[in-house]
């Protein structure tokens, strides 16, 4: 579906600021969305009935993990598991499908382009709009782990933040290599990407359940690195790998955005 915002008409002539550029794109996707919301929500509920299965059920048989020196509850251990996942997955449906369609089909790009905006523009209007998706799901899911009793810090209020950073890295990294991608099976090789770092990047045990090797491994992937800082927040136990992973996580979204750029500008300006 190709909307652009009705602002469009009104600023044509004149060149439009960064912020006022990015709102447009972001208007726009709200407008599509706002006929669609059972298909915006529904992404919501993943993550919450993993909680409730894996949390809950299997937490009655396992009373918990000891991290850095403290007993941690299992659904305590695996809820901030799946906040990270939850600005994960809001950000990537975004961030990668969306994108494919509206790049290669709907043709949305050509047109905007067509307006006084840039490739820099749709690249932050588009991973800006994947960040608020991924920051509603995470804000409801803080709703529900605070309701659960899952939260044992008032550190936690930081974690939606963390979720932004977890949904920025993702976004930007996935819109990046989505404009390589040529059909729609080479999304396998998103789904090959994410599924291995949902099941082993600390999300359901601790780290050192897994060998030295793997390890090793798994502390470089993005989401491992969004579980320790929303785990250690929730948790109140924060160390220095929240820091770790604050700049991992600034430094891939950075990169992501630049690499949006200059592909968005080879695709269509050339």
């Amino acid at each position: 579906m190709s909307v652009i915002a009705p602002t469009t008409a009104r600023v044509t002539g004149r060149k439009l600021s960064a912020l006022e550029a990015t709102g447009t794109i972001v208007y726009r996707n709200l407008l599509v969305y706002r006929r669609s919301w059972l298909v915006f929500v529904s992404g919501f509920l993943e993550p919450v009935l993993y909680l409730f299965s894996i949390g809950i059920g299997v937490g009655k048989l396992i009373p918990g993990f000891e991290v850095d020196g403290h007993l941690i509850r299992y659904a305590a251990f695996v809820a901030p598991g799946m906040l990270a996942a939850s600005a994960m997955n809001g950000a990537l449906f975004d961030a990668t499908f969306n994108v494919f369609f509206r790049l290669r089909y709907a043709k949305l790009y050509d047109q905007i382009l067509a307006t006084p905006r840039t490739p820099s523009d749709i690249a932050r209007g588009e991973i800006s709009w994947a960040l608020i998706r991924g920051g509603i799901y995470s804000a409801a899911f803080l709703v529900v782990m605070a309701l659960m009793g899952l939260i044992d810090s008032w550190l936690a209020i930081l974690a939606l933040p963390a979720a932004l950073l977890i949904g920025f890295a993702f976004a930007a990294i996935a819109m990046g290599l989505t404009t390589w991608m040529r059909s729609w099976q080479d999304f396998e090789y998103i789904t090959l990407a994410t599924l291995p770092m949902f099941l082993f990047s600390a999300t359901f045990f601790p780290l050192t359940a897994f060998p030295t090797w793997l390890q090793w491994i798994v502390q470089c992937t993005p989401l491992y690195r969004g579980v320790v800082l929303c785990r250690e927040l929730t948790t109140g136990h924060v160390t220095w790998a929240s820091g770790i992973s604050v700049v991992y996580l600034i430094a891939l979204g950075l990169l992501g955005t630049a690499i949006v750029r200059r592909r968005l500008a080879t695709l269509l300006l050339t």
